[in-house]
């Protein structure tokens, strides 16, 4: 064997053994996965969980109502037998209010509730959205229906989650959403027709209701505590009271909207 060659071998023997010697550093400092920690839901003890009940009132001149103009779709005037009157600001005869939301604003922080897999459904029929104001989970899935025999472009105009909207035509399948955040209220338009309009509250909680046509709400279930409990409307805005829930105790809670 010749010199050179005896000082060939070496080399060649510790270029093989690199790679080895590589690989094996590359695996002990690898950082190792960490499994995600399993959400803990809070449970509400049957035993022990009270209500909010009450109603919502006007107080001042009654609004007049504003009939609405859908003679540039004459699908939507067909669908209706006389006149139809904006949503707005719906007050009965006997002052009660329709349309609030009502919902805890504070005093569940740190608990975490299982969200809901049926759908809150959003139909477009009449050329109205139905419900007009209504009340959703985060990561609820929300269903939007068209039984109208015309196209709508529904357009959820949300700040906090993503903003988007969809054309759905006549029988087309239910459009799937949800929303990731919670956020109060989003605004909801048709981009077709001008008249349609609907607002979503979404929340990390089930603690919501939406006034009914005597203005009445209800929340159930509610665990002791204390909370502050808010109203919204959509021309007259945002109420709030502070309430405290015992052991067992069905809570009333009134609220008052002073008109102009």
């Amino acid at each position: 064997m010749t010199r050179s060659l005896r000082r060939l071998i070496p080399l060649c023997l510790v270029s093989a053994l690199l790679p080895i010697g590589c690989s094996r550093k590359s695996e002990q400092t690898a950082p190792a996965k960490t499994a995600q920690p399993a959400v803990t839901y809070f449970h509400v003890d049957p035993a022990t969980a009270g209500s909010i009940t009450g109603t919502i009132r006007y107080t001042g001149k009654l609004p007049p109502r504003k009939a609405i103009d859908m003679s540039e779709d004459p699908a939507c005037v067909a669908a209706h037998h006389g006149k139809t009157y904006d949503e707005s600001l719906a007050v009965s005869t006997h002052r009660s209010l329709a349309n609030v939301f009502v919902y805890i604003k504070s005093g569940l922080e740190g608990k975490n509730f299982p969200t809901p897999t049926e759908p809150v459904v959003i139909d477009q029929s009449g050329c109205w959205f139905h419900p007009h104001v209504l009340g959703i989970q985060v990561n609820q899935p929300l269903q939007i229906v068209n039984s109208d025999p015309v196209t709508h472009n529904i357009h959820p105009m949300a700040e906090i989650n993503r903003e988007w909207n969809h054309s759905q035509g006549p029988g087309d399948a239910p459009l799937n959403r949800k929303f990731i955040k919670p956020e109060i209220m989003i605004p909801v338009k048709c981009n077709i027709h001008s008249w349609m309009h609907a607002y979503i509250g979404v929340l990390d909680h089930p603690y919501f209701s939406v006034s009914k046509d005597d203005g009445s709400f209800t929340i159930s279930n509610l665990p002791p505590g204390t909370y502050t409990l808010a109203v919204w409307q959509e021309k007259l805005g945002t109420q709030e009271q502070q309430i405290t829930i015992a052991p067992q105790q069905h809570a009333t809670a009134d609220f008052t909207y002073k008109g102009k």
